[in-house]
Order: C-alpha cells, then structure tokens, then sequence
C-alpha cells in the first residue's frame, strides 16, 4: 500500500546571490534595454487598471520567458554532464543518504541547487532511477511524464514529497511551468480571435485548419487576404512571448518558413515584444508586431479600424 504523501509547503529557493541557484519570478522585472526592444508598454506585469490599448498585452501575469532564458540556456549547455551514468548513480546515492537522514528535508531540490541544474529534471532523473532499480528495466516515458504530473502515482511516500517540491519550485521547467505557459497562450490565442470577429475578417483557426488535413498550422488563416504597411498577410501566428533572437530562429526554422511555404505571407504577434532587429524579413513575407494593428487595409482599400 502507498503511503499518503503529505504535501509540504512549498520550499523557496535561495538567495539569487548563492551559487546554482534558479530564482523564482518575481513582480520586480528588467525590462529588456529600450534601444533593442519593440514594444508599446513598459515590460513590467500589465494590471488590470492599467491603460493599455485594446489589442495589446493585457493578460494579468507575463510568461517570463525573456527573463527565463539565460537559465535555460545554461541548462542545455550542461544538460549531458548531468545524465552520464556516473552523474546518475552520485545523485541517487546522495538523495537516499540525504532522505535517511531526514525524509522531510528538500533533499532534492538543494541537491538541485547545489550542482546548478533545474529541480524539476533533478526530480526526474532520480525518479528514473528510482523506477528502475524497482523494475529492473528502463521506465517509459509516458509513466515517468505521468507521475511528474501527479507526484501521487509514485510508489513511494518520500520520493513523491521531493517531487512536489521539485516540481513546484522549478520556474523553468516541469509540468507546472508547461501548464502556465500553454495556458497564456491559448488566453492570448482568444484574444487574437475576439480581435478578428470585432474587424470582421474571415478566418479559420488552428482546428478546422487540421480538420481539413493539414498538420502544421498557424492559428489563423485569413480566408481573405489584407494588407499591412504595404505587406500582404495571408495567416496570423500568436505568441504569447517575448521575441529574443534564440526562439525567434527557432520558429522560424520550425514553424513560420512552413507556412510561407504552405499558405504564403503572414504576420507574427509577439504580445511582449520584440527586439526590433528582428523584423529583418518583410520583404521575404514575414512580418512581426507587438499588438494586433489598427491600420491593416482590405481589398476595398479601407483600412480596419478597432
């Protein structure tokens, strides 16, 4: 029988002045430097009575992924030393001296912490371990995934409390970040549809888009074309993300040159901006933004206004 896991409070990490240590976010931000950044508002958390222009950013906390990225980066550069067999039989020595000692310490994520390297993939490397020395053969990831989502599923009561704690002190990575994010994204996916009905411009959206047999989509494809600042836009992509040059290389590889290719010109909405340099490729048909426009023209020659 599994023992009933005791949820502790969340553990805080330490002091950002302390070595291997991945802060929490918090309501005190940098903005990104203003001579790079495009953006029409200040970079801060946008509040609810704050005024900001229908179209813009309005959703009440930002994704961080402009201040999460030099931690993620510096997690992929290390991620191979973390996952030699050495690695992984140290750190699964030093998680059961450490729980043996005291089960409800954060054994975990101060090991976490220690060597520099994300609680939540910390977590996952133990529980790997921990399943195969009960199984005696490698876990699918479908069952680890599984029980990262829900600590609960794991057959043993203290290893399921340093997942917790893991899992919930992570702001980069694990199931709970990947749960904000996608939510973020579809609040701002609703916004961009509420945005087109308003301008009553005919689309379809992801879903019909796939109904229909296509399995790279944007969200939104103009069933009748527009202009925009001398562009014309066939297909509208929403990311709810700051545009750094490391993920906006990245779509451009995997999704945006896909749709030029399937469906021709579009528009990209970063709602947090943007580093200006990156609106290099207009003329190839990709343009990028930080709001819905006002001033997008239709085939009359009319320009949509809100």
């Amino acid at each position: 029988m599994v023992p009933p896991i005791s949820i502790p409070r969340p553990v805080a990490f330490r002091a950002a002045s302390a070595p291997g240590v991945i802060s929490l976010p918090s309501d005190s931000r940098s903005p990104p430097p203003p001579s790079r950044a495009k953006h029409d508002i200040d970079q801060g958390p946008v509040r609810g009575d704050s005024s900001v222009p229908r179209g813009c950013a309005t959703y009440q906390a930002e994704p961080e992924e402009a201040e999460t990225e030099v931690p993620q980066k510096h997690i992929k550069r290390t991620h191979a030393k973390h996952h030699t067999a050495e690695a992984i039989e140290t750190y699964y020595q030093r998680y059961l001296s450490g729980v043996v000692k005291d089960g409800t310490a954060p054994v975990l994520l101060e090991l976490a912490n220690e060597v520099d390297y994300a609680p939540s993939l910390m977590a996952r490397i133990i529980l790997e371990r921990f399943l195969q020395e009960q199984e005696e053969s490698p876990p699918s990831k479908s069952v680890i995934n599984s029980m990262l989502r829900d600590p609960s599923q794991i057959p043993d009561g203290v290893l399921a409390n340093q997942v917790y704690q893991c899992i919930v002190n992570d702001c980069c990575y694990g199931p709970l970040v990947g749960c904000i994010k996608h939510a973020i994204g579809h609040e701002h996916e609703v916004l961009l549809r509420d945005l087109l009905l308003e301008r009553n411009l005919s689309f379809l959206d992801e879903d019909q888009l796939r109904a229909k047999g296509y399995d790279k989509t944007p969200d939104f494809i103009l069933e009748v074309p527009v202009a925009l600042e001398g562009h014309i836009i066939h297909w509208i992509e929403s990311k709810a993300s700051f545009g750094d040059e490391c993920s906006h290389q990245a779509y451009l590889h995997d999704q945006f040159w896909s749709y030029w290719n399937r469906f021709g010109p579009g528009l990209v909405i970063y709602w947090y901006g943007f580093i200006e340099e990156l609106d290099c490729n207009r003329e190839r048909g990709i343009l990028l933004k930080d709001c819905f426009p006002t001033d997008l023209v239709t085939l009359g020659q009319s320009i949509v206004q809100p």
